[in-house]
């Protein structure tokens, strides 16, 4: 009878010996496991001069393919004629939003166009650069376009080479705060006078291949310098 329950007691504690083991093998990480990966930042798409915000939706939809939930791709939509300054007003109160309802502690923006010119006002004069990890320019006319004589309105007065909102949004350090900076610029982009307008100082400057101006948001290259770029 002794030897039966040493018997027992043997086999038990083989059993839960085993059990633990089991426990302990699920709940520890399989070797060259990876962490899950952190959710990227929101994005914020800024259209250009005389458009909206669906001029986004063969890159957003890259984006989403790529992984970015969709309620982190905003293709904001605003009135085009205004002053840049007042476009950066409600770009603030836009992103503002956006932070609140993702949770997230910073933004992507995404320009296109005289999108860049509302947004770097923003990032500059109005700290928004403590909200945005990167900035990208995509044929911005971010030093001004002759292009801009032939169309009217406070926003084109100001993307007109020497207007005085431009000397201002120029002055100094040109990517300024804690943001990264990138602009992306075509040869063959006609909307552009002259295509040096777009580089900024301090920033990640690209020419792309010989694409319109309409091109730099759909063009699947670019796209993919983008994506690496704001991570």
């Amino acid at each position: 009878m002794c030897a039966l329950r040493i018997s027992l007691r043997a086999a038990f504690s083989a059993t839960l010996a085993a059990g633990v083991l089991v426990s302990l093998t699920l709940q520890t990480p399989a070797a060259g496991a990876q962490p899950a990966a952190a959710t990227p930042d929101p994005i914020i798409f800024v259209h250009g001069w005389n458009s909206n915000g669906s001029t986004w939706d063969t890159m957003a939809g890259r984006f989403a393919a790529d992984g970015w939930p969709a309620g982190h791709l905003n293709q904001w939509t605003y009135n085009t004629s205004q002053s840049n300054a007042t476009t950066a007003s409600q770009l603030a109160a836009e992103i503002d939003r956006v932070l609140a309802a993702t949770g997230a502690t910073k933004v992507d923006i995404v320009t296109h166009s005289m999108g860049g010119l509302s947004s770097r006002h923003y990032l500059k004069s109005l700290t928004g650069d403590t909200n945005a990890d990167a900035w990208i320019s995509l044929g911005g006319p971010n030093h001004g376009t002759e292009t801009a004589h032939f169309c009217g309105g406070a926003s084109c007065t100001e993307m007109r080479p020497g207007s005085s909102f431009l000397k201002a949004l120029n002055s100094g350090d040109e990517t300024p705060g804690a943001s990264r900076f990138a602009t992306w610029w075509s040869p063959c982009d006609s909307t552009i006078n002259p295509d040096s307008s777009v580089a900024l100082a301090g920033a990640t400057n690209t020419k792309t291949a010989c694409l319109s101006h309409g091109e730099l948001r759909t063009d699947v290259t670019v796209y993919g310098q983008v994506k690496s770029f704001v991570g």
